[in-house]
């Protein structure tokens, strides 16, 4: 039996790195050979609870990670016609019909080598250049994701928008809302670094949410506007929540102008309960998005493109040998913002 190591969770808080049979692909299948494959907030909630509730009577149980893959195909089913050996590709995890790549499904990115069942291009992948890094090809699935953010927004040229959280997906989407052409965009976080990051990769401004007076600021930014009670509020059209913390829905509630809008993204915290006196006064309409319906390669020749502007987002680049570590630095609040494990020749 030839076998590959595959990154599983493990206890609370841990990984476990498992020797396991390698796929071999039938005849509509092909195998990827992992090259690189991101870390994302997903992963972590997994690791924090220990794995997934897919046991007897919701028991946890262990599941193998990574949902952000990207390599190159090194088998390909005699059925498989618009693929071939050495294509490089970037992966669809919702496509797997075993269950999603990284999440609950049978099959796990970061591993030494991916099957990709009933492969076909625009489905399981996406066929990317040689001229792009894995590590950014890597980017194509929470950018997918980020995308997606924008598209629900429906932002225009004209419109002022602020992002909330300066994480992968809150600069994704304000790289996304740049390359729409939207007129001004400012990105609001506590930490210093993700700021320089974010005006680095095209924001506008920044606003520093942990010392700043966030409405005044959007207020001196975007111009003055009221609420339907003609209350002062900024004149901000879009707010984007990639921070998932009850401080940005009653920041965007104090701020929100009459017909604004609010585009939740981020994986929410509990939270106390909503204002909702506060969207009423304002017509705030909430919209959610979630995961990537259309636009998983959507995204895919933009990145080619301009992967120069999204190689920003990754912080730190840790080879598998170290993949203990890759999650532990995912794990520390603060400590890295987009960790993506390279694998080794």
């Amino acid at each position: 039996m030839t076998t590959m190591r595959s990154v599983y969770t493990g206890a609370v808080g841990k990984v476990d790195v498992t020797d396991v049979e390698r796929p071999v692909p039938g005849s509509r299948d092909v195998l990827l050979r992992i090259r690189a494959c991101g870390i994302c907030g997903t992963d972590v909630g997994f690791l924090h609870m220990g794995g997934m509730p897919f046991g007897p009577g919701g028991s946890m149980i262990s599941v193998p990670l990574g949902h952000e893959p990207a390599g190159e195909i090194v088998e390909a089913g005699a059925a498989v016609t618009d693929l071939k050996v050495g294509d490089r590709v970037v992966v669809n995890p919702q496509g797997a019909p075993s269950g999603i790549i990284g999440c609950g499904g049978r099959l796990g990115g970061m591993s030494e080598y991916l099957l990709i069942e009933n492969a076909g291009i625009g489905k399981s992948v996406a066929v990317v250049p040689d001229t792009v890094p894995f590590d950014v090809a890597a980017l194509n699935e929470p950018m997918a994701v980020a995308r997606h953010c924008v598209n629900r927004s429906a932002a225009g040229p004209t419109d002022k928008v602020v992002v909330f959280g300066a994480g992968p997906i809150g600069l994704g989407a304000t790289i996304w809302l740049k390359l729409r052409g939207v007129e001004h965009v400012v990105v609001a976080d506590i930490i210093p670094g993700r700021l320089e990051t974010a005006l680095a990769v095209g924001a506008d401004a920044v606003i520093d949410s942990g010392t700043e007076d966030v409405t005044a600021r959007l207020t001196e930014l975007h111009g003055p506007a009221a609420n339907a009670l003609g209350q002062p509020r900024a004149g901000t059209d879009i707010y984007i929540d990639a921070a998932g913390v009850p401080a940005v829905f009653n920041a965007t509630v104090a701020s929100a102008k009459w017909g604004a809008k609010l585009v939740m993204v981020a994986v929410q915290k509990k939270s106390d309960g909503i204002d909702l006196g506060g969207m009423l006064r304002s017509e705030l309409t909430l919209i959610a998005s979630q995961g990537y319906p259309t636009e998983i390669f959507e995204v895919t020749p933009e990145i080619v493109e301009h992967q120069e502007r999204f190689a920003r987002l990754i912080s730190h680049r840790i080879p598998f040998s170290e993949v203990d570590r890759a999650f532990e630095l995912a794990l520390t609040p603060g400590a890295a913002e987009k960790v993506v494990v390279t694998f080794d020749d």
